[in-house]
């Protein structure tokens, strides 16, 4: 027997056997009526739109939280009928088969369709009469499963790979009920809307957050108005903070130019995790999603060894590692980070929301994108931020800008806690439910008591 062989015979031992009666083991390809990879269309990615009517999911689309429309590829009528044979229906799970992010597993949302995936994704098409796909979307992503696939995966030659053999082979133990499978399915799906939900929210609010920003400090929205002697559009206590005209350089009357450093700086806190207890909250540049200021995911101290550097609840955090990746976020609560994130603090409580916004913004990201060293792995740098050029409104402005944005990151704040405790209570009850060590009733009061 090869060594491979040995690993897959060894990783499949690890599963828990099914409860007596209740629960089954099936085949993977007993029980689907698909199992196959895509393929890149004729002309690669020089046929790849940025917008068109079919979609082409990559592995960079598929995570085991859920499936990521960031770096969405698009495919014109053409290049879509070459592959019809690897078209994604409603409830396919598709499972990354190569690469680093092989054995990631999701499904795709319905509005993401029509939709075809390339080489390195595998469409699995349960016979829902036989097993429900969202069930096997979380068996999949369990963790003995996700082991024994990477076991699998890096038992090739050259590199990871999962083979339509191997997936075929798989087996998955579940109830041999449907209506069991979907229910267990179910608990852990309404965990997912929950968080997704909140995504959305989060979306929302910093969207609203952002268009108050450029509003007053970029197009200069109230002086112009006033200028143009137009209809007031803020309540009268604000309005009346505004001048009426512009300076010979543009900007509002009485404002001045200034920089980053003017109201920011870059506090330098070494942090090594030897020194801090082991649950210290840790975010590198994997846990930061991209354009968004809410950062959810972390991991824990004891899980890094390297020199890192400390922020404080409230701080804003810049990824300065490829910039143009756009990963800046507010602190949620204490904690440490990589070194290749740049911890800013306001230089006053008035400057919070004016930092935070202007950071984040399309615009200061594309100024540290131009400006970074670097071919390969290009940086930017504190001192590099710290000369990008603002208009710089009187305090008065600055604090009631404040004062109106800063509900608004209350609420993002709110549902990053929110969002990672439900996300916990997900992946606990997860292995226990796909496994049958728990009921589903004994799970449903777990979730009532987050609802």
């Amino acid at each position: 027997m090869s060594a491979g062989a040995k690993r897959q015979r060894g990783a499949g031992r690890s599963l828990r056997p099914p409860r007596r009666g209740s629960w089954t083991r099936f085949e993977l390809g007993q029980v689907s009526a698909k199992i196959g990879s895509g393929a890149t269309p004729r002309g690669g990615k020089a046929v790849y739109l940025a917008h068109g009517p079919y979609a082409l999911i990559r592995s960079q689309n598929v995570l085991n939280d859920g499936f990521r429309d960031e770096g969405l590829a698009y495919i014109g009528d053409v290049h879509a009928s070459q592959l019809m044979n690897v078209e994604v229906a409603e409830g396919d799970v598709l499972l990354n088969i190569t690469g680093d992010s092989v054995a990631r597993v999701c499904q795709v949302r319905p509005d993401v369709l029509p939709a075809r995936v390339n080489q390195h994704v595998a469409i699995i098409r349960p016979d829902p009469a036989k097993l429900d796909p969202r069930f096997l979307r979380y068996a999949l992503v369990a963790p003995d499963m996700q082991e024994r696939l990477l076991t699998w995966a890096a038992s090739g030659a050259t590199r990871n790979a999962l083979t339509k053999g191997m997936l075929e082979s798989l087996s998955v133990v579940a109830p041999r009920k449907v209506a069991d499978q979907r229910a267990i399915a179910g608990i852990l799906g309404a965990l997912d809307d929950k968080i997704e939900l909140s995504r959305r929210m989060q979306e929302t609010v910093e969207a609203v957050a952002r268009s108050i920003h450029k509003d007053w400090f970029v197009d200069f929205g109230p002086t112009r108005t006033k200028a143009c002697r137009g209809q007031p559009y803020l309540p009268a206590g604000l309005w009346g903070m505004f001048p009426s005209d512009f300076s010979e350089v543009g900007t509002p009357a009485g404002w001045k130019m200034g920089t980053v450093a003017d109201v920011a700086s870059a506090p330098r806190r070494g942090a090594s995790p030897a020194d801090v207890p082991a649950d210290t909250p840790y975010i590198g540049l994997e846990h930061m999603p991209r354009r968004s200021i809410a950062l959810t995911e972390r991991s824990r101290a004891g899980a890094v060894t390297s020199g890192k550097s400390a922020f404080t609840k409230g701080e804003i955090l810049f990824g300065k590692l490829r910039p143009y990746f756009h990963k800046v976020g507010l602190a949620p609560l204490d904690g440490i980070c990589s070194t290749d994130i740049v911890v800013v603090a306001p230089r006053g409580p008035e400057w919070r929301a004016f930092a935070l916004l202007c950071l984040s913004s399309d615009e200061f990201v594309s100024y540290t994108d131009r400006t970074s060293t670097g071919t390969k792995m290009p940086r930017t740098s504190w001192k590099t931020m710290a000369r990008y050029q603002v208009c710089l409104p009187p305090n008065h402005v600055a604090r009631a800008f404040q004062a109106l944005v800063q509900p608004l990151i209350d609420k993002v704040e709110a549902a990053i806690h929110q969002s990672h405790t439900l996300a916990r209570i997900r992946d606990l009850l997860l292995p226990k439910l796909i496994s049958g060590e728990i009921r589903v009733a004994e799970a449903e009061k777990a979730v009532e008591a987050v609802a």
